[in-house]
């Protein structure tokens, strides 16, 4: 926290300390998206290319400057401090109370600590110079379409590094929660680099991918590189000033480097597409990679749901309406049951009763009486549609209307309502 910011009006410290305090920030989107800069390891006033690259970036006019680190060389102190970033970004910054000029009516400047940053205890300096979201070392922004978590990659953190950490936790949450089109994390030690001098940091190979992140922006290696893996791009973004680094041998997923020039990334975002430029002090393009939006597909419609069964038995007949001398094929649908008896009748004109035994023969009887048509109990473990029972032939019968009439019976009588299908025999 800066404490200088406390000799401002008592309203203005009360606002200000209301920001600091909230873990994050975030800002409407225009209707034609937004554009922002990206630099890293730029922070040394002692060399002129920072300025050459500060005039770059505001020939863009983007809204806000994002950094990847190592933003007060040499050893992140108070005394170098404004020179080495308020002197040529003071308009981005808010509160702004160095000495080269006005500062801006809000904060449009998010920068992360680099390990030059932590050369001074505790990277006091900085975190005394910015006022930022959350605890200032890490935190999270919201711009338009875009979510920026802003991590602190250098192993002074107190709340650590690994992907497991307190710091990791709090990243794969806030990634999960977000509902932001794109999802950047940037922060200065690269994951993946061919430099000569630092290298792969791999202790940052943190699963952003899965965790729900579009793009990684680091520095740190002073050279700009795009390292594409499982189509998941990591972009090295260190030519923001200080000394240019060397290539070696390329890690895999590396497709494009750079270290001839300085420069600076310009990011467009909107809804649909985000596209991420390397452009040298000299204003040439170096490099251009862009992800679309593809929304989801709709989900499939629901499956019908089956229409509901009978329970506990529907007897069918294969027709309507059947001859005098005829066959008849019986089906049955029940629900899941367990220690029942399938039990078949059928009912002739004048309520003469002709029950169907194990075998498929019919015999005559009374309302109460029959031999159940199987013999029982039997389980049925799920629910049956269209189960064959049996098919009746018969011969000389006379016309009329016969009912077809079933049930499941247990020891204790009959399961559920009774199953009444009529037909004709003409």
């Amino acid at each position: 926290m800066n404490p200088r910011k406390y000799i401002l009006p008592l309203f203005t410290t009360i606002s200000l300390a209301a920001f600091a305090m909230s873990s994050s920030d975030s800002h409407t989107q225009d209707a034609a998206g937004v554009v922002f800069a990206v630099i890293g390891d730029y922070g040394e006033a002692t060399l002129p290319d920072e300025n050459h690259v500060a005039n770059l970036i505001k020939g863009w006019n983007p809204v806000f400057i994002v950094t990847a680190g190592d933003n007060n060389y040499p050893n992140g102190t108070a005394a170098t401090i404004d020179a080495n970033i308020g002197q040529y970004f003071h308009e981005f910054i808010y509160p702004y109370t160095g000495s080269y000029g006005e500062g801006a009516t809000e904060n449009l400047f998010f920068p992360t600590l680099g390990n030059h940053d932590w050369k001074t205890a505790n990277a006091q300096p900085y975190l005394d110079y910015f006022t930022l979201p959350g605890n200032e070392r890490y935190y999270d922004f919201t711009w338009g379409p875009v979510h920026f978590f802003m991590i602190d990659s250098d192993t002074h953190e107190p709340d650590g590094t690994s992907s497991s950490s307190v710091q990791g936790v709090w990243l794969q949450n806030k990634l999960a929660s977000s509902t932001a089109r794109w999802k950047l994390v940037v922060f200065h030690h690269a994951p993946y680099s061919s430099g000569t001098v630092h290298g792969s940091t791999t202790y940052m190979r943190w699963p952003f991918q899965s965790w729900g992140a579009n793009a990684v922006l680091s520095g740190h290696e002073h050279t700009y590189e795009r390292v594409v893996l499982n189509g998941f791009p990591y972009f090295v973004n260190g030519l923001g000033g200080n000394d240019r680094y060397s290539f070696g041998t390329p890690v895999s997923g590396s497709e494009v480097r750079y270290n001839s020039d300085y420069g600076a990334m310009q990011i467009n975002a909107d809804d649909s597409q985000i596209t991420f430029q390397f452009i040298s002090q000299a204003g040439a393009v170096i490099d251009t990679y862009s992800l679309s939006y593809s929304p989801p597909p709709p989900p499939p419609p629901p499956t019908p749901a089956p229409p509901a069964i009978p329970c506990p038995i529907a007897l069918h007949m294969d027709k309507e309406i059947y001859a005098t001398s005829d066959s008849i094929a019986i089906t049955a649908d029940a629900c899941a049951s367990s220690n029942v008896t399938p039990y078949v009748r059928f009912v002739a004109p004048g309520g003469v009763y002709y029950y169907l035994t194990s075998t498929g023969a019919l015999y005559r009887g009374s309302a109460g009486s029959g031999t159940p048509y199987v013999k029982g109990p039997v389980t049925l473990d799920s629910d049956i549609r269209g189960l064959a029972l049996s098919r009746v032939s018969y011969s000389g019968v006379a016309p009329g209307s016969y009912a077809l009439q079933g049930a499941f019976v247990d020891r204790h009588g009959l399961v559920g309502t009774l199953s009444d299908t009529t037909f004709t025999i003409q």
